[in-house]
C-alpha cells in the first residue's frame, strides 16, 4: 500500500475507534485499537507497514510529548518534583540493573548487556495508556500527575540507557564514569535546547502579535506546531536528547502563554489544533502497534514450534518482575516523599499500600518501548547479527500487551476499592478566582470625580444605571459561587444535614435552569439563521459564546451533583 494511504487509513481508523469507545465504555481504546490493527494485519494479504523507529520517534513522540509538556500543570508538577524524579530517573536505573541480571540469569542465551538493553527499552511508562484505561474511575488528580510527570521524563532516561546499552553491546566496552558523563550532558544538554528554544519562540511570537494582534493567530499555531519537531531535530543534531528537548519547549512555552490572556483567537485555536493532533497521534501510535503484532509474536511463536509456552513464559516472568520492582522502589523509595508532600500539602491523597499498589499497576508499557526494541540494530560491527535480538522484540511487544492487558483489568478494581477523593481545593480555587475575577470587574467600574467632572449630569445618570444593571449580574455571580452551593464547615456546625441537603437542591434547581435557557437561547439563533435574520459567521460567533457558558455551567453542575449524591448529567450532545 502507498504510504499516503497508509497514513489516510490509519488516522481514519484511530478517529473511527475513537467514536466506537465511546459505545465500549468497558474496553479502554487503547485496547482496541491494539486489536484493530493486529486482525487488518493477520491475515496474509492484510495491511503490514514497514516500521522505522526513527522516523516514528520524530513523528509521534515529539507533539505528544510537547502537548504533556504544555498541559501538565505545572504547580502540581514542581511540588511532586521529588516523586516524579525518583520515578523517572531513579526506577529507570533501578530497573535497568535489576531487571537485567535477572533476566540474563533467567535465560542465559541473552548476554548481560543485551539483558541491560531490554531491560532498558521495557523501563519507560505509558501515561497515556493510563489515562485512557482510568477515565472516570477515580484516580487522584495528584497521582496521576505524577503519573504524567513520571511519563514525560522516563521515556528520555529509558531510550538513554538503551543507546549505551547498545553502545556497550557494538563495542564491548562499559565505562561507568562515561555513561554518567554522557547522561548528564544529554539530560542538561536536551533541556537546556528545548528551554532556549521554546523562551525564543515565545518571545518573537510577543513581538509579532502585539503588532498585528490575532491577525497572525492562524500562522502562530502552525509555527507552535511545528516547534516540537523543531526541537527534537536541534536536540539530536548536536547530541543531546531531543525527547527532553520536546518536554522543556513545551513547558517554557506554557510558561510564556501565562502572558498572553489577551489572545482570545489563537488560545481557542490553539486548545482545537492540539486536541485534534493528540487524538490523531495517540490512535495511530497504538493502531501501528497493533499492526506490528503479527509479524513479531506470530511468527516468532510459530518458529519455535512447541516451545512456543516457554516464550510466553518468559513475557509473563520479566512483567511479574517488572512489576514487583517498581512495587519494592515505590514502597522503599518513593513512599516517604509521598508522605512528605501529603504533610505539606502538596498531595491530597494520603499515600496507602493500595495506592502504591495502584501506582505500580500503572506501570503500563506503550510505544515507545515498541519504538526502543525495533530500533536496536539488526547487525554487529563485524557483520554478525545482533544477539538475540528477535528474541527481545518479542519479549518487549509481550511486556507492553501483558502490562496493559494486567492494567485494564486490576486498575479499575484497585481504584473502586479506594475511598472517594474528590478534588476540592481545585474546586474551591477555581471558585475563588472567578469571585476574585467578579469583584475586580465591580471595583472597574467606580467612576473617580475627575471623570465625573468631565460629563454632564444626563451622561451619569445613564452610566450608573448602567454599572447598577452589571454591579447587580456580578453579585449574583458571586453569590452562586459562594462554595458553589455547598455549606463551609461553619455552616455545616449551625445548619442540619436536611438544611444543607435543601440548599444544594435549590442551588441545583437554579443551575439546570440556567443551562435550560443557554439551551432555549442555541435552538433560537439556529431557527433565526434559517429564517436569514442572521448570517453563519454572526451564528458562529454567538453559539461558541453560549457552547463556553454551558462548559463551565456543566462542570459546575457536576460537582454539585456530585455533592448532593445525584447520578451524573447526561453528556451534552445533539448537534443542529
Amino acid at each position: 500500500m502507498h504510504t499516503v494511504e497508509t497514513v489516510l487509513l490509519v488516522l481514519m481508523l484511530g478517529a473511527v475507534t475513537g467514536i466506537a469507545a465511546r459505545y465500549m465504555r468497558a474496553i479502554p481504546l487503547p485496547l482496541i485499537q491494539i486489536a484493530l490493527g493486529a486482525v487488518i494485519a493477520w491475515p496474509q494479504k492484510g495491511l503490514h507497514i514497514s516500521f522505522n523507529p526513527e522516523l516514528f520517534l520524530l513523528l509521534f513522540i515529539p507533539p505528544l510529548l510537547f502537548a504533556d509538556g504544555w498541559r501538565i500543570p505545572k504547580r502540581e508538577f514542581f511540588a511532586l518534583a521529588r516523586p516524579i524524579l525518583l520515578l523517572a530517573f531513579g526506577l529507570v536505573c533501578f530497573t535497568v540493573l535489576g531487571l537485567g541480571y535477572f533476566i540474563h540469569w533467567m535465560i542465559p542465551s541473552i548476554p548481560l548487556t543485551v539483558a541491560f538493553a531490554l531491560a532498558a527499552v521495557v523501563s519507560p511508562t505509558d501515561a497515556v495508556a493510563v489515562s485512557a484505561i482510568t477515565r472516570n474511575l477515580g484516580m487522584p488528580h495528584k497521582t496521576m500527575h505524577m503519573l504524567e510527570g513520571e511519563s514525560l521524563l522516563n521515556d528520555a532516561s529509558g531510550l538513554v540507557a538503551v543507546k549505551f546499552a547498545v553502545a556497550a553491546t557494538l563495542t564491548g566496552a562499559f565505562s561507568w564514569g562515561a555513561v554518567a558523563k554522557d547522561f548528564t550532558w544529554m539530560a542538561v544538554g536536551g533541556l537546556g535546547i528545548g528551554a532556549l528554544m521554546g523562551w525564543g519562540f515565545s518571545t518573537a511570537r510577543d513581538a509579532i502579535t502585539r503588532r498585528v494582534g490575532d491577525l497572525a493567530a492562524t500562522q502562530m499555531v502552525l509555527l507552535l506546531v511545528l516547534l516540537p519537531f523543531a526541537a527534537y531535530l536541534a536536540g539530536e543534531k548536536i547530541g543531546v536528547s531531543g525527547i527532553l528537548a520536546a518536554v522543556a519547549a513545551g513547558i517554557a512555552t506554557n510558561f510564556a502563554d501565562l502572558d498572553r490572556g489577551n489572545f482570545i483567537s489563537e488560545r481557542l485555536q490553539t486548545e482545537g489544533t492540539w486536541s485534534m493532533v493528540e487524538s490523531a497521534f495517540n490512535g495511530a501510535i497504538f493502531l501501528l502497534l497493533g499492526l506490528q503484532l503479527p509479524s513479531i509474536i506470530g511468527v516468532t511463536l510459530l518458529d519455535a514450534g512447541d516451545d512456543w509456552w516457554q516464550l510466553v513464559a518468559y513475557v509473563v516472568v520479566i512483567s511479574f518482575a517488572l512489576l514487583l520492582m517498581r512495587w519494592v522502589w515505590i514502597t522503599l523509595g518513593v513512599h516517604g516523599a509521598l508522605r512528605r508532600a501529603h504533610q505539606e500539602g502538596k498531595m491530597l491523597e494520603k499515600p496507602s499500600h493500595l495506592l502504591n499498589l495502584a501506582t505500580t499497576m500503572a506501570g503500563i508499557r506503550g510505544a515507545v518501548t515498541l519504538a526502543a526494541a525495533l530500533s536496536i540494530p539488526v547487525h554487529m560491527r563485524s557483520g554478525l547479527p545482533f544477539p538475540s535480538r528477535d528474541l527481545l522484540i518479542f519479549l518487549a511487544t509481550g511486556v507492553i500487551l501483558f502490562t496493559l492487558i494486567l492494567g485494564s483489568i486490576a486498575l479499575p478494581l484497585l481504584l473502586r476499592r479506594m475511598p472517594a477523593h474528590e478534588d476540592t481545593e481545585t474546586q474551591h480555587e477555581e471558585r475563588s478566582a472567578r469571585a476574585a475575577a467578579c469583584k475586580a470587574a465591580i471595583a472597574s467600574l467606580t467612576m473617580t470625580e475627575e471623570e465625573a467632572q468631565k460629563h454632564d449630569e444626563a451622561w451619569i445618570a445613564q452610566y450608573q444605571e448602567v454599572v447598577g444593571r452589571i454591579t447587580q449580574e456580578y453579585r449574583n455571580r458571586i453569590h452562586l459561587l459562594d462554595d458553589s452551593g455547598v455549606a463551609t464547615s461553619t455552616e455545616a456546625q449551625r445548619d442540619t444535614p436536611e438544611m444543607v441537603h435543601e440548599r444544594r437542591l435549590r442551588y441545583l434547581r437554579e443551575m439546570e435552569l440556567r443551562l435550560h435557557c443557554i439551551h432555549v437561547e442555541r435552538d433560537t439563533l439556529y431557527a433565526e439563521r434559517q429564517a436569514h435574520r442572521i448570517n453563519d459567521e454572526t451564528l458562529r460567533a454567538m453559539v461558541s459564546e453560549l457552547d463556553m457558558s454551558e462548559v463551565a455551567l456543566r462542570k459546575r453542575l457536576v460537582v454539585a451533583r456530585r455533592a448532593a449524591g445525584l447520578p451524573p448529567l447526561p453528556h451534552a450532545g445533539g448537534a443542529h
